[in-house]
């Protein structure tokens, strides 16, 4: 699942990057309101850090424009400002959730995997398809109850495909989910990684279904 970090403290920032990126998040990390604009409406992102102290643009100006762009990626607030009254503030913005700095990385991770869950409507926190089963909050995948090894770039395309199992997922879209900003978007090494994966969770699980996409179905 691709995150979008706004924050302005380079620091926290870079921290907040390395605690994402190996809890298998994909992340891109913008220092400036007015960029963080921009990426939100023009990059696909399945949820977002925001900041509330930002340079060129306050952060709830930045969700305000995205929320009148139709943006709807679930958006946690992230600020050193612990009042009442600016908590409402946020989430009469749009925002989702709310963390007061100082924080736990860990906190983060598990709220940002909890909000992208429920954004894919699913309730429970392990998602299931047939025999192969996600933990939301542990981040760990098993098959008929046995856990599976996977490698990054494997682990973040196929949570992006359990998010969305049953639903046709075409290349532009993994593509969009599975790369950050500054990557190249290669349809070819999606190929190779989905035959990879097929070898480990059994081919008829994912659907190659031509001209259209890949498809995550349930094969107990």
């Amino acid at each position: 699942m691709r995150v979008l970090v706004v924050e302005d403290e380079q620091h926290l920032a870079a921290q907040m990057r390395e605690a994402l990126e190996g809890s298998g998040f994909v992340v891109d990390v913008v220092n400036d309101g007015n960029e963080a604009v921009y990426m939100g409406n023009n990059e696909t992102y399945d949820a977002a850090v925001l900041d509330l102290g930002l340079p060129g643009r306050d952060g709830l100006s930045v969700l305000h424009d995205w929320r009148q762009h139709g943006r709807t990626l679930p958006v946690v607030i992230l600020t050193a400002r612990d009042g009442w009254s600016e908590k409402v503030q946020g989430f009469r913005a749009g925002a989702d959730d709310y963390v007061t700095k100082p924080f736990r990385m860990e906190e983060i991770i598990m709220r940002l995997r909890a909000l992208i869950r429920r954004a894919s409507g699913h309730a429970d926190v392990m998602i299931r398809s047939g025999a192969l089963e996600y933990d939301t909050q542990l981040g760990t995948f098993h098959l008929a109850g046995l856990p599976l090894k996977l490698t990054a770039f494997e682990h973040q395309l196929l949570v992006y495909l359990i998010h969305n199992a049953e639903r046709v997922v075409s290349r532009t879209e993994l593509s969009e989910h599975l790369y950050s900003y500054d990557n190249d978007r290669d349809h070819n090494s999606l190929e190779v990684i989905i035959s990879r994966l097929r070898r480990k969770v059994g081919s008829e699980r994912i659907e190659t279904l031509r001209g259209q996409g890949y498809r995550l179905c349930d094969r107990s």
